[in-house]
């Protein structure tokens, strides 16, 4: 009999309604041996590196969380190089790659759960080696950093109602833009394809899913195996920001369609990067790759 992994954080905010609506009702789950992982207080990698040696051919992993659980569970089936399917279930803020492959209950999984289809991530390779899997978008730079809000008491606290999770987010957010957009240099000097930037470039992102952020808009580059689209743009002005959002919110967040980027710094550089909310810092580094990876993810849509 199949494996069936039920991954979820019970120290995240709505660790109760994953409780309630997947955790007490794994009788529902039938023709599967049930197995939980408990995400660990470590961080992502660590995570991934660990459900991934639990992975075996045929096994099917549902995310039960927000983002940073699907970033656990993708990147460990990803990394396992086994043949599993992966399900997502919106328990966080965002709820970004959730909403991109349009399962919302575990009703919606059980109904579609032999219906598979892939999904073509992108692979951060830092200074030649791989970094992390992103199914649905990386940013690097000024708003990258801003992420780390999210991991503060005082946000988390926020982000246990439901109002803190619709508006508290944002509000905290645009507070921390205003007070920091302007104190530091976010992407030191680079060249992107071999084409140098701005000084004043504050931001690179990477597009590959239908939403990042919840509000901006993407488009399919997840099913697509070859291509997807990248942007540079100064964000510290706040107009451009603007322009930008309301590009991403009424229309699709702009880029150019690639095959694959190069960042390449002048000089060592400590920069900011997140992959669907979660951070890291990168110091002394000389080249960041974002490219499709060619490896493919089976998940469930609807």
């Amino acid at each position: 009999m199949k494996q069936l992994f039920i991954v979820y954080n019970p120290r995240s905010s709505r660790y109760s309604d994953v409780k309630k609506a997947v955790l007490d009702r794994q009788k529902d789950l039938k023709g599967f041996i049930i197995g939980k992982y408990e995400v660990e207080p470590t961080d992502v990698d660590k995570n991934a590196a660990k459900l991934a040696k639990l992975l075996k051919d045929g096994d099917f992993v549902i995310s039960a969380g927000g983002d940073a659980t699907g970033v656990i569970s993708s990147n460990a089936i990803l990394k396992s190089g086994k043949d599993v399917t992966l399900a997502v279930l919106p328990f966080g803020n965002f709820n970004d790659l959730s909403r991109t492959l349009g399962t919302e209950t575990l009703e919606d999984i059980i109904e579609a759960c032999g219906d598979h289809h892939r999904l073509y991530p992108l692979e951060i390779i830092v200074d030649g080696k791989l970094l992390r899997y992103a199914t649905c978008y990386v940013t690097i730079g000024m708003m990258a950093e801003a992420v780390h809000l999210y991991d503060s008491p005082k946000m988390r606290k926020t982000l246990k109602t439901s109002f803190g999770r619709k508006i508290g987010s944002y509000t905290n957010l645009a507070s921390w833009y205003f007070k920091h957009r302007h104190k530091k240099t976010f992407l030191p000097e680079f060249k992107l394809n071999n084409e140098l930037q701005p000084k004043k470039t504050s931001d690179y992102a990477a597009m590959n899913g239908k939403y990042m952020a919840r509000v901006m808009k993407g488009g399919e580059d997840y099913k697509n195996p070859k291509v997807f689209r990248s942007e540079t743009d100064r964000l510290t002005n706040f107009w451009r920001l603007m322009k930008l959002m309301m590009k991403s919110i009424f229309s699709r967040v702009p880029g150019s369609e690639t095959k694959g980027d190069v960042l390449e710094f002048l000089e060592p550089a400590t920069v900011e990067l997140q992959a669907e909310g979660e951070y890291k810092t990168l110091t002394n580094i000389k080249k960041i790759e974002v490219r499709k990876s060619k490896k493919c993810l089976k998940v469930v849509t609807n």
